[in-house]
């Protein structure tokens, strides 16, 4: 499969097998929030800290992205779940329409753990159908969300591994999920899916320190990278965090190292 090839290495660029991508397709799922409002200006800034791919839809692609082509890779995101149909992903657009908008990789939504979870399952295996036909990377964010799992029952390991191993069956080349919460038990969610697997920020309610220790910890774990959204481009200044980012993922920093480049960063210093 060249042609998966070739875009998986434009996304993971730096020749270190590492990822941090950047997602801003919150709007449908979860409302127009602070910084999507501003989409253009957001991406600008997201753009000035290099991250590996940011993720989209299409309309939002195809009319704020063009600054960006050749520079930042693009991920498609093809499904959405909502703020009226927010226990099930659903097709928005098809690995055709990623092809013509020259995306490396596309994106699906998954949620399992809930009656919904068998055609979820036909879905994403679908997308990996069509995706390895067109020798394209894709990459799931599959969470155990459904209503048969209770909200404190979501970042178990032992769910989230559920979660995971169910995009590795099914052909998933990325894998975004939950974060468990503690290096040991996320290393045994990466040990359970033989394939790439990075974390999503979600909601988090710490400061930038935590973050940014989650990070290191998530690394330690054996994953690949993170993929964030909205404590980054919602932080004061998103090029600076995602530099900071970029350093524990990419260089192999310290918290302490990462925090003291942010504050640098923020402070005027270096770029």
């Amino acid at each position: 499969m060249l042609g998966k090839e070739i875009r998986l290495n434009r996304l993971m660029r730096r020749g270190d097998g590492r990822y941090l991508g950047l997602t801003v397709d919150h709007a449908i799922s979860r409302g127009v929030l602070p910084g999507l409002d501003t989409i253009d200006k957001t991406l600008a800034r997201l753009a000035a800290g290099e991250p590996d791919a940011i993720t989209m839809h299409k309309g939002i692609a195809q009319r704020c992205f063009a600054p960006y082509a050749g520079k930042i890779p693009l991920v498609l995101k093809c499904t959405a779940f909502g703020l009226y149909h927010f226990d099930e992903d659903v097709p928005v657009a098809d690995v055709d329409e990623a092809v013509s908008l020259g995306a490396d990789a596309i994106s699906v939504g998954c949620i399992v753990g809930g009656d919904n979870q068998p055609g979820q399952l036909k879905m994403l295996a679908r997308f990996s159908k069509a995706a390895g036909q067109a020798g394209m990377p894709l990459i799931s964010h599959i969470y155990p969300r459904g209503n048969q799992i209770g909200k404190a029952d979501q970042y178990a390991w032992q769910n989230v591994a559920y979660a995971a191993r169910t995009a590795a069956e099914l052909g998933v080349d990325l894998i975004k999920t939950n974060y468990t919460g503690d290096q040991e038990s996320f290393a045994r969610v990466v040990a359970a899916a033989p394939t790439r697997v990075a974390i999503a920020g979600g909601e988090h309610n710490g400061s930038v320190e935590d973050f940014l220790r989650m990070t290191r910890d998530v690394m330690d774990a054996g994953a690949i990278g993170v993929t964030y959204g909205r404590f980054v481009f919602q932080y004061r200044n998103p090029a600076a965090l995602v530099k900071a980012v970029n350093y524990i993922v990419h260089g192999n920093a310290t918290v302490r190292e990462a925090l003291e480049l942010l504050k640098t960063i923020e402070n005027g210093g270096e770029q």
